[in-house]
């Protein structure tokens, strides 16, 4: 995808990623470690300098197909929901904010960075409250290559990272870039022990916030 971006003089790319990307624990985040990293290196290609590379990285998107709150609403009737552990929590991002982190990006980037979106945080037995309030909790156990609590960024990143309203930005590290003013702009750098984990995070949704976005999106959840 690289090379035929560059074939035909695209300006700018961004790819989009996943917080399984970020420490990754099974054979699906390390594709997805190694397409951030094959993006990013992509820019000191020679020949590069008319197209930029850069990474959007979010997790599942609220109502998405193979998202928790479809298979809740599917399993509901039976009045009994699958919990894999009741301390699991998960990161809640809506499409709208999804796109507007790409177009963000598309707008800011110089070449090289990884933008994630600061969003809130909700524990899985309170999705499953939010969905089904009368459901009984079956706990399943954790299943292999699942991660307790979703990670956007880890320590390794943080000497990279810079802190802006509403989101990060991982600035990359080859070639000293991310000393460089044009991609830092007005980032704040983050503690050197930040990372940046759905069970850390610092802002969360209700279950009466996530009623009200599944009543208002219901036509099109497990649709998008």
């Amino acid at each position: 995808m690289d090379d035929a971006c560059l074939d035909r003089k695209v300006r700018r790319v961004v790819a989009l990623s996943t917080d399984k990307a970020s420490s990754p624990l099974n054979l699906y985040g390390a594709t997805k470690l190694a397409s951030d990293k094959l993006f990013i290196a992509a820019n000191s290609y020679v020949g590069s300098q008319d197209t930029e590379f850069s990474v959007v990285r979010y997790g599942n998107v609220m109502g998405s197909r193979g998202s928790v709150i479809p298979l809740f609403q599917s399993l509901a009737e039976n009045g009994e929901l699958p919990i894999t552990d009741p301390n699991m929590t998960r990161f809640m991002i809506t499409l709208e904010q999804a796109v507007k982190m790409v177009w963000q990006a598309f707008d800011d980037m110089v070449g090289g960075e990884i933008y994630v979106n600061q969003i809130p945080s909700m524990k899985v037995t309170e999705i499953a409250e939010a969905v089904a309030p009368s459901a009984r909790h079956n706990i399943i156990g954790i299943r292999p290559g699942e991660k307790m609590h979703e990670q956007m960024i880890g320590e390794e990143d943080a000497h990279y990272t810079f802190a802006y309203d509403g989101y990060y930005k991982i600035l990359p590290a080859i070639n000293d870039w991310y000393k460089d003013p044009n991609r830092i702009k007005n980032g704040r750098k983050v503690p050197p022990d930040f990372s940046y984990r759905s069970d850390t995070n610092k802002e969360w949704m209700t279950k009466e916030t996530l009623r009200e976005w599944i009543d208002a999106n219901r036509s099109r959840i497990g649709k998008i």
